[in-house]
């Protein structure tokens, strides 16, 4: 069966790539396949994820670039070549432009750790989404795959799921249970639910059919 050609963004650890690898391991990712990862530094782990099962890694390390559309180009070039159908931010710390997002209509999709509309948009990764739930005092939060636009964490949303917060958390425990109990979850179901479309897509296409 042919299948999506997933092409996954990175920029550190690729703990969310590797819940993606696992599934796809799992038969989970029936309609999809990743073919290719990206990073935007030379260091990142993730990078170490891909080759040991297999997959093509590529660093394109934005220092070496003279700015975002150098860098863009080049990224756009490597997907090109993998002929890439769907692109998975996946802890990709770079904000794509308008351009670059425009050439790829739902064909993006991001996962964001909390519950989007809350604690999202500029400014809000990593640590800081945990720190400031904690900090407003919200009882639940979780995370979010959404189609990625030119707002950042504005694209249509595709799942969620919710995550109680305990007394005595801390960012760090929080962000780990987070994406124990919703990331690795969501992503994975997320990108089995855009492969599908994509591939229907396509056959609808081949056939003539609307």
């Amino acid at each position: 069966m042919l299948k999506a050609r997933i092409a996954v963004l990175v920029s550190g650890g690729g703990t969310n790539l590797q819940a993606l690898i696992d599934a796809q391991g799992r038969g989970e990712l029936s309609h999809g396949e990743i073919v290719l990862v990206v990073s935007g530094t030379t260091g990142a782990y993730a990078l170490e994820r891909a080759r040991r099962h297999q997959i093509p890694a590529l660093a394109i390390d934005r220092k070496n670039c003279s700015g975002g559309l150098e860098f863009e180009q080049k990224l756009k070039a490597a997907l090109e070549d993998y002929r890439i159908d769907l692109i998975i931010l996946a802890g990709f710390m770079t904000i794509l432009s308008p351009a670059f997002i425009q050439s790829y209509p739902q064909r993006i999709i991001n996962v964001h750790p909390a519950l989007i509309p809350t604690f999202c948009g500029k400014g809000f990764y990593g640590l800081r989404v945990h720190r400031a739930a904690l900090e407003y005092g919200v009882k639940v939060t979780g995370a979010t795959v959404h189609y990625v636009n030119e707002i950042p964490d504005g694209g249509r949303i595709l799942l969620q799921k919710a995550v109680d917060v305990l007394p005595g958390d801390t960012p760090e425990r929080l962000q780990r249970r987070v994406m124990e109990q919703a990331e690795w979850v969501l992503l994975p179901e997320a990108a089995e639910l855009v492969s599908k479309r994509i591939m229907e897509e396509k056959e609808n296409e081949g056939c003539g059919c609307r």
